[in-house]
């Protein structure tokens, strides 16, 4: 009887330390920071030296693609146009190692951090610049959290497309907790005719960019229906952008500064996105659908704006989507040429051109619909996300090979 007595206490005491045991697990996983997303871009890797998180970043010359057919030679890092993001804690030591293939003299800033001032790229007051071939490192504590960026702080090297997303995560994570955390780096660009080097001087911009990547060729963000989602927005280029998400209202959670009090937060539906800053937005994903994120200046709704004198005639795409049931209309038709301003808009479906599994299962001509600076949230059903990111895992292990 004793004996009987001893091991149900025994079983039971054990049973009590598994369930706190397990308790502790998931109150680790619910207070765990999520990895950030950047679609079309990558996350910087590191090492570890010392106690000390070092990560090498090389400016350079990248050559890269705005859409299939708008080839463009930008300023990046590390191969990308933006450059790669940069992910660590608060607390962190961090060292970075510029190196400049550039064949000019360059220096980074890291926007909205409180570093030393021979660190934070002042060049001039806080640094000499980095020559070509030149190297600098640049070693802070992370002493603050929040959604930062680094640029050079040349400002034609920034208007060539030096830029890239600093995310610091928080020792205690932001409550409420999300199930998603994206990031989209806004740009703009003017390429002339013939010309693949951005004019870093033009004051009018005809390429728009998201993550380096301009509608319909962005790739949407994935959802389950019922998550909560973070967007971290970062803005650098010589316009305002005003965000606007169909379908959702969101709140404003934080800026370049760092996290708002949650009694200053409301619900909008349009963020504007100023020059040099970031802007942090959360929602709850409560509605299924395909849902368009893009800014809502109307000339930013598009891709390589002309000057229009009188009517243009479609050529090449244009003249063959023309005749398609979901196309452009005709735009020979004299009768519409009498109409004051005709034509202005054009609608073309370029479906089979952005065949990408994240594009799966959108509606036909979901691409006529998707120009310049804009891009998908696209919000599933459970069942309908698992399978999609079945499709982006089997398209991912097939590239890798």
């Amino acid at each position: 009887m004793v004996a009987n007595r001893r091991n149900f206490f025994a079983r039971a005491a054990a049973a009590g330390a598994g369930l706190i045991a397990a308790r502790k697990i998931r109150a680790q996983e619910n207070l765990a920071n999520l990895p950030v997303e950047v679609p079309d871009l990558a996350r910087l890797p590191h090492r570890v030296v010392d106690g000390v998180k070092e990560f090498r970043l090389v400016a350079e010359v990248v050559h890269s693609q705005f859409a299939p057919g708008r080839e463009v030679d930008a300023w990046g890092y590390n191969g990308t146009v933006p450059g790669p993001l940069i992910e660590v804690n608060e607390g962190d030591r961090v060292r970075v190692i510029l190196e400049n293939k550039l064949p000019e003299m360059t220096a980074l800033h890291w926007h909205g951090l409180e570093a030393p001032m021979e660190m934070e790229g002042s060049v001039g007051l806080g640094q000499d610049p980095v020559p070509p071939g030149g190297q600098y490192v640049y070693e802070f504590t992370m002493n603050q959290h929040g959604t930062l960026f680094y640029h050079s702080h040349f400002a034609m090297q920034e208007m060539m497309g030096q830029l890239g997303m600093l995310v610091v995560h928080p020792k205690t994570p932001y409550a409420p907790r999300v199930d998603r955390d994206f990031g989209i780096l806004i740009q703009e660009w003017a390429l002339m005719p013939n010309n693949n080097v951005p004019n870093s001087l033009a004051m009018e911009f005809n390429w728009l960019t998201f993550n380096g990547k301009s509608g319909p060729a962005t790739t949407p963000m994935l959802v389950k229906q019922g998550e909560r989602v973070r967007l971290r927005l970062v803005n650098l280029g010589m316009d305002h952008h005003p965000i606007h998400l169909h379908g959702n209202q969101f709140v404003v959670t934080g800026t370049e500064a760092g996290r708002k009090p949650q009694a200053l937060w409301f619900e909008e539906n349009t963020v504007l996105v100023g020059v040099g800053q970031a802007r942090n937005i959360e929602f709850d994903a409560k509605h299924i659908g395909d849902w368009m994120l893009h800014c809502h200046m109307p000339h930013h709704m598009m891709n390589q704006m002309v000057s229009m004198a009188g009517p243009m005639a479609p050529t090449g795409h244009a003249k063959a989507m023309s005749s398609s049931n979901i196309g452009l209309y005709p735009m020979d038709d004299p009768a519409k040429k009498t109409v004051p301003g005709y034509p202005q808009d054009m609608w073309m479906p370029m479906d089979d051109m952005f065949d990408k599994p994240e594009n799966f299962g959108l509606r036909k001509g979901w691409s006529g619909a998707m120009m310049g600076m804009m891009t998908i949230i696209r919000v599933l059903p459970p069942e309908r996300y698992d399978e999609i990111i079945a499709r982006v895992r089997t398209a991912g292990a097939n590239h890798a090979h």
